[in-house]
């Protein structure tokens, strides 16, 4: 009874460390993996959409306004980004309100 009462308490004790870990959120610096879909007027456009996309967090190689948003954010987070693109731009999109619904499927620490 003893032995099975000590490893209760170790599993109790491995069980409480586990639950204490908070996720890590992406920084500037951190490249993460992303799913993404952009939508104008509630319709995906085309060449907006991408599934595993390695991003590097800070480096300004997305329109102004999205890394910003991802920051903070876990993997598995799921959230939705509101950017203006800006002038000038791809024809039809340039100055236009857009969302992007992104997910971070890893977040690769720098």
């Amino acid at each position: 009874m003893k032995k099975f009462a000590s490893i209760m308490g170790v599993l109790a004790m491995v069980g409480l460390t586990a639950c204490d870990k908070t996720p890590q959120t992406a920084q500037n610096g951190d490249t993460v993996i992303i799913n993404y879909a952009g939508f104008l007027d509630g319709v995906q456009f085309p060449g907006g959409t991408a599934e595993n996309y390695p991003l590097e967090l800070g480096s300004g190689s997305f329109v102004p306004g999205f890394e910003e948003q991802l920051v903070g954010m876990a993997q598995n987070e799921e959230r939705d980004i509101n950017i203006t693109f800006p002038k000038p731009y791809v024809e039809g999109l340039e100055g236009k309100d857009v969302i992007f619904k992104v997910k971070i499927v890893d977040i690769l620490k720098k």
